[in-house]
């Protein structure tokens, strides 16, 4: 039997306001445990929120960027729920008319196809806290408390892990490029919870879904929905299908790559949703709505852009745009003089691979846009063979702080260019193999390519290749 596969993502990004969606309380990283925190944060009885309206911009950014509905009014309601680190033992949330709705986005594969997936609403809510196990203990942090997110949920339109990663890859972009949030998946700023079910290929019914929670990377995502697809389809053959396969809430364990059951998935009425009495309904002026229509370049129009000005092929460039801090990072490559051909690979290819290998990010590798243009210029120059070039790009990853020339120097690497000295070690191959010579001559064009790699093995791979073409040519027809 053929399935196939139903995925929906809800994504929770956390908006990098200062203060948190409800309280003037500090929503900064890493600080003491519990220092950020007020009545409001603690449910003190008294207490009463007020709403963020720099949360409620960067919602309304949102979704003009992904071509939603902005509602001018839109209700916050209670959403119960009884863990440690909720404190009020509700969460303010948006259930019945949300700040945004129905909007789209679309996801590029390689082979230059695209598909829309459909974004049902994106609503503001405040996170819980953080639960830290350890020692035999449970501890209760609270700092975050009350930091203003985002809410993303698409509609099941997706049917593979490599979609879903591109959606939240996409997804990231956007949110980066409106700079409504850091999207640290590391510090949970942008994090997933994948809503997986299977179906035989042609039927239209929603079978059991099951939900993956909080997932914080894209490689984890992706083998996180594939074992919960093989799982649910191994349970399917085997006649287990409605006893294996319930409505519930798993983890996702990167060690043994595996989901296992965390709890039984809770429907919306057992979260017995309504209206927060202590906060009317948000009303949205005309002002701000029109202030919300103001957005920067996206991803899209970036990546025209990039395959306009720089001719590019569709998907360098989308590769390039899906990060901002790439994109900045390629541009001004250009601006250094680089080739773009040469800026595409070395960016994408040789350095992101190395700093991919030591599980750093491009922002965190320590080597600036200045000193890859410069690499790619020595290039471009023949200073340096590109065959050398990945020498001194392996010593860089490892010594940030040099420049390109010094390297190069370091490691002697600089290519011969001059004709004499050229000459004297192709004259001195030539001498050295005279039956080679012979054959040559004698109409074996092919041993041309065994004059060159005797050149720059006997140069030690210093001879310039293009000026050892050439004069091979000259000398061996001589």
């Amino acid at each position: 039997m053929q399935f196939e596969t139903v995925i929906g993502l809800e994504v929770h990004v956390q908006l990098n306001t200062k203060t948190k969606i409800f309280c003037n309380c500090s929503t900064s990283f890493g600080d003491e445990p519990n220092s950020n925190t007020c009545p409001t944060c603690l449910a003190l009885p008294g207490a009463l929120p007020v709403l963020n309206k720099e949360a409620v911009k960067k919602a309304m950014l949102f979704g003009n960027a992904i071509g939603a509905t902005i509602n001018k009014a839109s209700i916050f309601d209670r959403k119960s729920y009884f863990y440690p680190d909720s404190p009020k033992a509700y969460q303010i949330s948006q259930f019945t008319i949300p700040i945004v709705e129905h909007g789209r986005l679309s996801i590029d594969f390689e082979d230059g196809s695209s598909k829309t997936v459909r974004i049902a609403r994106a609503h503001l809510e405040e996170d819980a806290g953080k639960n830290i196990h350890e020692s035999g203990y449970s501890k209760v942090d609270l700092n975050r408390v009350g930091t203003p997110l985002v809410e993303i949920v698409s509609e099941p339109d997706m049917s593979s892990s490599l979609e879903a990663v591109l959606y939240l890859k996409k997804l990231h972009a956007i949110v980066t490029y409106l700079d409504i949030s850091d999207a640290n998946m590391q510090e949970g700023s942008f994090r997933c919870d994948a809503n997986v079910s299977i179906r035989p290929v042609g039927d239209t019914k929603l079978y059991t879904r099951v939900e993956i929670k909080n997932i914080n990377s894209f490689k984890f995502i992706q083998r996180a929905i594939d074992y919960e697809v093989a799982r649910q389809r191994e349970a399917w053959m085997s006649g287990v299908y409605e006893k294996e396969v319930v409505q519930e809430t798993r983890l996702y364990d990167p060690s043994k790559n595996e989901t296992r059951s965390m709890r039984g998935k809770e429907g919306s009425a057992d979260y017995r949703y309504f209206p927060d009495p202590d906060l009317p309904v948000l009303i949205v002026t005309d002002e701000m709505m029109e202030e919300a229509k103001k957005l920067p370049e996206l991803p899209d129009e970036k990546k025209e852009r990039f395959m306009g000005s720089y001719g590019l092929k569709a998907y360098d460039a989308g590769v390039l745009t899906n990060d901002l801090y790439m994109a900045n990072y390629f541009e001004n490559m250009i601006k250094e003089g680089s080739d773009t051909k040469l800026a595409v690979s070395w960016l994408t290819t040789e350095l992101l691979g190395r700093l991919n290998a030591k599980g750093v990010e491009l922002a965190e590798g320590g080597i600036d846009a200045s000193k890859l243009a410069t690499l790619t210029k020595r290039i471009s120059d023949g200073t340096i063979s590109g065959k050398a070039a990945k020498d001194v790009l392996d010593y860089l990853v490892e010594n940030t702080s040099d420049e390109i020339d010094a390297i190069i120097e370091k490691l002697g690497l600089k290519q011969v260019s001059d004709d004499g000295a050229i000459i004297a070690i192709i004259q001195e191959v030539i001498n050295n193999n005279p039956k080679q010579l012979e054959e040559y001559r004698s109409g074996k064009e092919a041993l041309f390519g065994y004059f060159v790699g005797q050149t720059m093995k006997a140069s030690k791979g210093s001879a310039n290749p293009a000026k050892v073409n050439e004069l091979l040519k000259q000398l061996l027809n001589g």
